[in-house]
This record gives structure tokens, C-alpha cells and sequence, in this order.
């Protein structure tokens, strides 16, 4: 566990003093960006140009570029890094995949970045197109590329930069579960992080590197596991969790830094909303003296970069038809939050589970099922455009149906809550089914109270269920699902099933109605 520290106790617990051999360094960070390259609403997507001009919008790629170069401009000494998953999460990926990416990337300057799940998300092939595109190295310690050609020789586990004449050890790191999260492809296997970093520890150690940093895409609880198990670690910059450490936000998670051990953990929560920027000391020897500082919110006091803003504006060019779109309206916000969705019944996890069933219902399927890390947003009260619902459901994933016995849908429901504790995306939102969860029981007899249709489970019975093709071809854990039978993985797109439900209802209203209990 880690130790609550404020950040001047945080700044003075490790050593007190310092030396004339001390070196300082800025670490600017940002983590789980998905693709905001426009300012988002406090409700992490889109945001209009007349909230944007009111000051009511957050982060953006323009907002980024000004607030980075202030940063740098306050220390005599920075680096900037990116904890992974800047892939995927609007129409600006779906459209330009991996280039904007880059070239936003190299307008600001990184110095680094890990890969996260979500640049596997189309394989290999865009992975590979954005690292030969950009001007700083990707990093990833805990997979075995050397038999994928298009990543092998190419993908380092760690790397070395020297800034203000002192070397500093930079080492990747991406979830473990990467092969069930995204689509990686059969070449590369992933492996337990705490061996591969202390691995990686070892090998700049021997090369004279005594400044370690690790590039986190991994989650702040599996980050503070590494900094426990592994000696050497100066700074983690963490990412995954969308965890916001913070002194001074009530939200906060955790202080900013999180201490375990000597070590720093950082993570700036997501979208852009914030830039990290934490000040290190380290004395000579590379033990840090001194760790503090504090996420910088991207609010509309942060002015936006003219030329940036008027790059994005031409990127958003071709994007500007399909999501300006109105094509139905919410009476109230319908909540995507990640902590409720992935946790819990939540609104728009009972919207897309209700859409998909009724959408198939004609055809024998009586259960719906859908991911909770498939829902990346919530849309707010009035008018909703394609965009809004674009920006929830991001993935292009299709409508896939399937039969499966009621004890193997048991078996996904168990699956599914397995890991709420830990706010995984594999929490099921359903429709046609309800049932019970206990957090506090043993992982395999947490699921009870089964219902299809107000009569309980029959487990020798054979079901329709609809999902998304990514959760029916074994996603998110979701493995019990690849065996189905009768499965048809090519239905229509899920964000426009669920564009159509709510244009079909008129002024939407958002509910829970109890299907799934947390006891």
C-alpha cells in the first residue's frame, strides 16, 4: 500500500540536504489520451465552440502545446513521456489511425512513450506505421516480439536519453492481459512486469545508469506492486487506471507523488484533461532527494495554441458531416462513467445492452452483454450528435450473436465481475438477464440469482446472447464466448445500433432498473 504523503512531506522524507553534485529534472507526463485532440466537456467528450470560447471546455492538443512549452520554460531541465494509449477513442482515430497521432506527438516534443493495449487495437501493422513515423522511441519490456517482423528489432524494452549531461534509464511497460485487451496478433506473447522490469533495471544499472524511469501502462495498483518488488526504480509514470493522483483535488486517488519505497509513482488521469509535472532532485549517487509537484488542469485559463487549433480544425475537416450529426436527445446526462460502468448497473451500460437486444430480438436472442470497457463516455443533457455517440462507442466493433448454454453464461457473468475490484473492463452491462454479485466472495462464486426473462437460468438450456465481436471472439476475457455455437460476428456497427435506439425513442430518458444487484 502506499503512503499517504503531502507533497512537502513528500519532498523531504528521502533525504534531507542536498549537494552541489545534486541534479534536477522536470518530468512532464501525459497518459491514456485516446485521440482528444480537440478540447472535451467535463464529461470527457466533445465539447462546442461556444462552451469552448465561455472557458467551459478542458484539454485539447492546442491547449497541450502551450502549456508544455510554459513548463518547459519554468525548468532549466524536462522531459516529456507518455504512459500509453494515445490510440483509439474518436472519429479522429477511426479516420487518421496512427498519423495525427504522431505528428501531434512531434509538435510537442516526447521524449518517450510506452505502449499501451489500445495501440494493438488494429495489430501490429498501425503499431509499426506510427513508430516509423515518430521522432522518439516506443517502449515495451514485457512481450516477445521476435517473431513478429513488423515489430521485431524495431520495438526496444528500454532506452537511453541523456539530458543536462546526465543519463537517464527509460524502460516500458504494458498490461500483462494486452492479447485479451486488444489485438496484438498470435506473434507476441506478454509476461509478468515486476521480472521484466527488474530485467531491464539490471542491464541500465550495468550500463552506468543510475536515473530509472518506467513508462507504465499498467494500472496504479500493478504499479505500486513493481515499485515494491523491484529496487532501482526512481519514477514511475503510470497510465491504464485513468488513476488522477493528486494533493489538492478531492478526486484524487492518491498524493501526487505516490511513494512506495524511494520510489515516485505519477499518473494524470486522462483525455488530456491534465499535464503531470512532477520535480525531482537526485543527489550523485541517483537517489532521489526530493520528489514533488502536481497534475496541471487543462481549463479554458489555458490559452490555446493558434496554429495547433487551426491543424486540428482542418483535420477535423473530413469528420465534420458524420459527427455534427443530431440524431436524438437526451433528457438528462446518461452516465458512462469508468468507475460506475465498470462496477455496477450503469445508464449507458443499460441503453447499449437494451439497443443491441432489441435490435435482434426477432431473431431467438434473449440476452444482451456488453463490456464496461467498451463504454468510454457519457453524453450530457440535450441534443446528441454521432459524434457524442461516437466518442462512447469508439471501437467499431459489430453486433455479434451466438448460442451458449446457461452454465457457460454463468461462467461469462463470473468472469465478468472477477475482477471489479480492480475496475476492469470486463464488468458485464446486460439486458434480458439479471443477477446478483458479491465483491466480498471468493472470485468463481460471486455470481447468484440468475434471471433470463423473470425465470431463473437453466443451465443445460441453449441461449441467444448478443454482444459486441470483439467480448464474443474472447475480448476482455470473455474466452468461453470463442466456442459458441452459431456465432455470426458481422452485424452492424454497434455505435450506429444504438444511434438508431435512442432516434427511436425521441427525448431519451436514462435509467437503471435493478438487473444487476451489488450485495
Amino acid at each position: 500500500m502506499f503512503m499517504r504523503l503531502t507533497q512537502s512531506v513528500a519532498a523531504l522524507a528521502l533525504m534531507a540536504g542536498t549537494a552541489a553534485a545534486d541534479y534536477t529534472l522536470t518530468i512532464l507526463h501525459t497518459n491514456d489520451f485516446h485521440a482528444r485532440f480537440e478540447p472535451i466537456s467535463k464529461y470527457d467528450s466533445g465539447c462546442g465552440s461556444e462552451d469552448n470560447a465561455e472557458g467551459k471546455c478542458f484539454g485539447g492538443s492546442a491547449r497541450l502545446v502551450t502549456a508544455i512549452a510554459d513548463a518547459r520554460a519554468r525548468s532549466n531541465n524536462s522531459i516529456l513521456v507518455d504512459g500509453g494509449d494515445q490510440f483509439q477513442g474518436t472519429l479522429f482515430y477511426t479516420y487518421y489511425k496512427g498519423a495525427l497521432t504522431a505528428e501531434m506527438m512531434n509538435k510537442l516534443g516526447y521524449d518517450a512513450m510506452t505502449v499501451g493495449n489500445h495501440e494493438f487495437d488494429d495489430g501490429p501493422e498501425v503499431l509499426a506505421g506510427f513508430m516509423s513515423a515518430v521522432n522518439f522511441p516506443v517502449l515495451m519490456s514485457n512481450a516477445d516480439v521476435s517473431a513478429e517482423p513488423l515489430l521485431a528489432d524495431k520495438l526496444a524494452k528500454s532506452t537511453i536519453i541523456e539530458r543536462g549531461g546526465q543519463k537517464i534509464g527509460l524502460i516500458g511497460l504494458t498490461p500483462e492481459d494486452t492479447d485479451e485487451l486488444a489485438s496484438p496478433g498470435p506473434n507476441i506473447t506478454f509476461s509478468n512486469p515486476e521480472k521484466a522490469v527488474a530485467a531491464e533495471v539490471a542491464k541500465l544499472q550495468e550500463a552506468g545508469v543510475n536515473k530509472i524511469i518506467v513508462l507504465s501502462h499498467s494500472g496504479y495498483s500493478v504499479d505500486q506492486k513493481v515499485a515494491a518488488a523491484v529496487q532501482g526504480i526512481d519514477v514511475i509514470v503510470g497510465g491504464h487506471s485513468n488513476t488522477l493522483l493528486s494533493n489538492t483535488n478531492e478526486r484524487a486517488q492518491g498524493p501526487y507523488p505516490t511513494m512506495v519505497g524511494n520510489t515516485a509513482i505519477v499518473q494524470a488521469y486522462a483525455y488530456g484533461k491534465f499535464l503531470g509535472e512532477l520535480n525531482v532532485t537526485f543527489n550523485d549517487a541517483g537517489d532521489i532527494v526530493e520528489a514533488a509537484g502536481e497534475p496541471l488542469i487543462m481549463d479554458g485559463s489555458v490559452a490555446e495554441d493558434a496554429a495547433t487549433v487551426a491543424r486540428i480544425a482542418e483535420a477535423a475537416a473530413p469528420l465534420d458531416e458524420i459527427r455534427n450529426k443530431v440524431v436524438a436527445e437526451a433528457a438528462t446526462e446518461i452516465g458512462g462513467d469508468r468507475a460506475v460502468c465498470r462496477a455496477m448497473e450503469c445508464s449507458m451500460g443499460s441503453l447499449i445492452a437494451d439497443a443491441m437486444l432489441d435490435r435482434v430480438k426477432d431473431q431467438g436472442i434473449e440476452i444482451a452483454i456488453q463490456n464496461g470497457g467498451g463504454i468510454r463516455a457519457s453524453i450530457d443533457a440535450g441534443p446528441i450528435t454521432m459524434g457524442e455517440v461516437l466518442t462512447v462507442l469508439p471501437f467499431q466493433n459489430t453486433l455479434s450473436t451466438f448460442q451458449v448454454t446457461g452454465a457457460v453464461m454463468v461462467e461469462a457473468l463470473e468472469s465478468g465481475v472477477s475482477q471489479m475490484d480492480e475496475g476492469k473492463g470486463r464488468f458485464p452491462q446486460v439486458a434480458g438477464i439479471s443477477f446478483a454479485v458479491d465483491p466480498a466472495a471468493e472470485v468463481g462464486a460471486r455470481i447468484s440469482d440468475v434471471m433470463v426473462a423473470g425465470a431463473p437460468i437453466d443451465m443445460d438450456k441453449l441461449y441467444g446472447v448478443v454482444s459486441n465481436n470483439y467480448v464474443r471472439n474472447g475480448g476482455d476475457g470473455y474466452a468461453m464466448f470463442k466456442t459458441a455455437e452459431n456465432a455470426y460476428d458481422f452485424g452492424p456497427d454497434l455505435a450506429d445500433v444504438t444511434a438508431e435506439f435512442l432516434a427511436a425513442k425521441g427525448p431519451f430518458t436514462p435509467y437503471t432498473d435493478g438487473r444487476i444487484t451489488v450485495k
